[in-house]
């Protein structure tokens, strides 16, 4: 994922910055402790999408 775009993107909730995670594609919200995965090279920042922190990630 592009920098640029990274820099450019918040999360939907509430509206604070991401951390790109490359190992398990997803971006991270540290304030609500959600991860929004990447599919594809896409970021898709649907709240209902997101995984709660405490989940482990999907394989």
């Amino acid at each position: 994922m592009e920098n640029r775009l990274l820099q450019i993107l918040v999360c939907p909730v509430c509206k604070g910055t991401l951390r790109h995670d490359r190992e398990h594609q997803e971006l991270i919200c540290p304030a609500d402790r959600l991860a929004f995965p990447v599919r594809d090279g896409v970021p898709v920042m649907l709240p209902g999408e997101a995984r709660t922190l405490e989940q482990a990630p999907e394989q």
